[in-house]
């Protein structure tokens, strides 16, 4: 059966108000929804207080009208409930969307969703905050961190974001020492990075493995090897070339849950492309179908490259 329009609240950025594409992106998807409510959290405001205003308000599905950090925003609010998100994908790489088969195109996509159906999964979460695709620690944090300050300096361009990672490699030293607690059992590591996923499609995008693992409601954590800036540069180029291999660039643990323990009261932490310092120990673990979405159906599912 299909939703009815007006049990749907569409969450977006105010800033996508300014954006002609997204602005229009959204015309077109509230066009197709037809009595479906538009709601823009304000300036300053927590997202998460503008779903939860949503949901005290009767909406039965909220559709998060953005990119993957969006999605990950409105997923917080309504893990552990049995309203049901849906996505309007407006963002660069929409990693979530994507896996799910979801059109990309903005009438195409409120009609899958109209079309659609509900169905619960299991998410990520470090330290209680949930993420959809990814969360990582070490240098991939350090590179978002650095593409800000370029980007307030040079504006939001593309040499000014590689500018930014060069300018993250240039400065690594050494790896960073944390001690893993896994399944009872304690071990150091060595490393620059620990990427932990939770879409089969990005992974797949890389040539990574691990897809079956996340199929199975598994974490899938990569342990980045890489004593040295040498080091680290060729795994960042297998990684480009989709050529990274097990053992030789990188450790993978498929687990429910483990512990990440370090010297720092906090360490930063990217999420979904946010990010954020965290209280130490972190604690990554498997929410077991924690979160409604809205499934398209077979007929309005679309393959992505």
């Amino acid at each position: 059966m299909a939703l009815d329009p007006s049990t749907i609240c569409v969450i977006a950025n105010p800033k996508s108000g300014r954006n002609s594409h997204d602005a229009q992106a959204i015309d077109t998807a509230m066009s197709v929804f037809g009595t479906a409510t538009l709601r823009r959290w304000q300036e300053g405001e927590d997202m998460k207080d503008a779903v939860r205003k949503a949901v005290e308000d009767g909406f039965t599905t909220i559709v998060a009208a953005g990119g993957d950090g969006t999605v990950m925003g409105v997923a917080n609010a309504l893990v552990h409930t049995d309203v049901n998100l849906a996505v309007l994908p407006l963002g660069t790489f929409n990693y979530f969307a994507r896996g799910l088969g979801l059109p990309q195109e903005p009438d195409e996509a409120a009609r899958a969703i109209l079309n659609g159906h509900s169905h619960r999964i299991s998410v990520g979460a470090v330290n209680g905050i949930v993420f959809l695709n990814n969360a990582s620690l070490g240098i991939y944090p350090a590179i978002l961190k650095q593409r800000e300050s370029v980007y307030e300096r040079f504006g939001r361009r593309r040499v000014a974001a590689h500018w930014s990672v060069l300018k993250t490699f240039l400065r690594y030293r050494r790896p960073w020492r944390v001690t893993l607690e896994v399944d009872g059992e304690r071990r150091q590591v060595s490393t620059p990075l620990i990427f932990v996923a939770r879409s089969a499609y990005q992974l797949e995008r890389f040539g990574l493995p691990g897809s079956a693992e996340i199929s199975e409601d598994d974490l899938v954590a990569f342990i980045a090897k890489g004593e040295g800036r040498a080091s680290l540069l060729k795994t960042t180029w297998n990684l480009c070339r989709g050529k990274v291999k097990l053992g030789r660039d990188v450790d993978l643990l498929h687990v429910n849950e483990f512990t990440v323990e370090t010297k720092k009261s906090s360490l930063l932490v990217a999420y979904d492309g946010e990010k954020s310092r965290m209280d130490t120990p972190l604690t990554f673990e498997i929410l077991r179908d924690a979160l409604s979405i809205i499934l398209p159906d077979e007929a309005d599912r679309v393959e992505t490259p």
